[in-house]
């Protein structure tokens, strides 16, 4: 049984903070990845960010690189993403997922074995 749970979206304007937690519930998983893709309407879904569970190694999206923060907390087993400057582009479902597999590609979807449900960002302009 593994459960993840997002947090933290809402309706900002742009230029607006909001930071989202997710909280991983997996008794005897170990997972070396978690991240997060983002969705809009009629679109797939895209990578956003990640980060090694072990080391603390990051990999941002290139619209979001300097405005995003990923971080984790091993001892709560939760990462959360700090996102700053918001962009109406920015606008989507957002979904935190982690991965299992040691040779799992951060930026692929594939790679990511369990998903939440997803919180929702809408920034205005």
């Amino acid at each position: 049984q593994v459960q993840l749970r997002e947090s933290g979206g809402g309706l900002v304007q742009a230029g607006d903070s909001l930071t989202l937690s997710c909280q991983l519930d997996a008794p005897s998983l170990t997972h070396y990845i978690m991240g997060w893709f983002r969705q809009a309407p009629g679109k797939g879904r895209e990578f956003v960010s990640a980060i090694k569970w072990f080391n603390g190694v990051t990999d941002y999206e290139d619209s979001v690189k300097g405005r995003f923060t990923i971080s984790r907390d091993k001892s709560k087993n939760m990462v959360h993403l700090q996102m700053n400057d918001l962009k109406p582009e920015d606008t989507a479902a957002y979904f935190c997922g982690t991965g299992v597999r040691l040779d799992g590609t951060s930026r692929e979807k594939t790679s990511y074995d369990y998903w939440g449900v997803g919180t929702q960002v809408t920034v205005t302009s």
